[in-house]
């Protein structure tokens, strides 16, 4: 991507957040409010869809994150993860991919239809996604997870509940690699004593939340339960989450929110309401948490931060959806709102570091808020 057409981006990205806040909301970018929910259009998703087709086959730079057992595991990305080479790592590459499909999906007239549908057909052939189950039955038991492993089911499940004849074909290609990760949480689960309360790839509460929506979605008895056990035995007698404490300096999630909107999954309204006030009792304080500042975009760690504004962004429209108090509800969206105009107008920026994975986390922030 040239540095032109980078600026262009990032210029039409910045009109979103001015669009979202032309109906009578103050702008944003003036600092006198920030709390008017922003929104996604077919121009702002055709500019998020470049992010991720610019990246989605581009093999170097690239970090691989093996063991190597011998000298012959030293092989291009291409060849280690023929369906998720791209954007840098495997991770981020699974969940441009899922962009992409969530783009298509609700912008079926995208002007990059055809690109995302050349780009998804060429990652996900029966041989590539054969070569990404290779790869994990003789990696370390560890690799990506459980950070990959729900993006992976994420993308799935987006394949999953796509009522399309081209979703249906990558659906059933992908399945037997989804299957290899859910069975892989079901015998993890009942091993992992303590959850990993972090703000980066380990947290358990996200890796949780991505395969209970997975589970949901495909009815998959089996791992809910899993999942349901584990977030119980992990969190239900947890009190006063130290939000004061976030964020630590490359967090792209938040530990507190994370679980919150975990439990927002699996706990009835009976129980969530009152676990909610339990475990973040400032939780409404208008005054509370207030966006992360990012001093340097060009800093692979320090732009984790921009991820952590979009990952409290969706956090809080989870938990909002299951408040009965309208005021509260509104409130938090109002914190959502807040966080993501902080962040998208600097999503699609020209430093690589933050550009091959941030438009995933603005898209599925942006999806939450519908």
């Amino acid at each position: 991507m040239t540095l032109s057409h980078q600026r262009l981006i990032a210029m039409l990205v910045a009109m979103i957040v001015a669009g979202a806040c032309s109906s009578g909301g103050p702008d944003p970018a003036s600092g006198s409010s920030q709390d008017t929910d922003p929104a996604l259009t077919v121009e702002s998703a055709s500019r998020f869809a470049a992010l991720a087709l610019d990246c989605m086959h581009r093999e170097y730079p690239n970090k691989l994150s093996q063991v190597l057992k011998d000298e012959t595991d030293l092989l291009p990305p291409a060849t280690l993860h023929p369906a998720f080479y791209g954007c840098f790592d495997w991770h981020s590459s699974v969940h441009g991919h899922w962009m992409l499909a969530r783009l298509l999906k609700d912008f079926p007239q995208l002007p990059e239809r055809r690109r995302i549908i050349d780009g998804l057909s060429q990652s996900l052939s029966d041989e590539h996604v054969a070569g990404e189950i290779a790869y994990f039955e003789d990696a370390s038991a560890s690799w990506e997870r459980t950070y990959g492993w729900a993006w992976l089911l994420q993308f799935a499940t987006e394949l999953e509940s796509w009522d399309d004849p081209l979703a249906r074909q990558w659906a059933t290609t992908l399945r037997p690699l989804a299957r290899l990760i859910r069975d892989r949480y079901i015998e993890f689960l009942p091993r992992q004593e303590y959850p990993i309360r972090t703000g980066v790839h380990p947290n358990t509460a996200f890796g949780l939340s991505f395969a209970y929506d997975y589970a949901s979605i495909t009815g998959d008895t089996e791992l809910l339960d899993s999942v349901v056990s584990a977030a119980r035995r992990y969190f239900t007698d947890d009190r006063d989450c130290p939000l004061a404490w976030e964020p630590s300096g490359e967090d792209f999630l938040s530990p507190c929110f994370e679980e919150a909107a975990l439990m927002a999954r699996v706990l009835p309204d009976s129980e969530f309401r009152p676990w909610l006030t339990a475990f973040l009792p400032t939780l409404s304080d208008p005054d509370s948490l207030p966006p992360a500042n990012v001093s340097d975009r060009s800093d692979p760690k320090i732009v984790h931060l921009d991820g952590l504004n979009l990952s409290r962004a969706w956090n809080l429209y989870v938990i909002a959806a299951e408040l009965d108090d309208e005021r509260v509800s509104r409130r938090l969206r109002d914190k959502a709102a807040q966080h993501l105009n902080a962040t998208l107008p600097h999503v699609t920026s020209e430093h690589y570091e933050g550009s091959h994975w941030l438009g995933s986390f603005a898209i599925y922030a942006l999806t939450r808020e519908q």
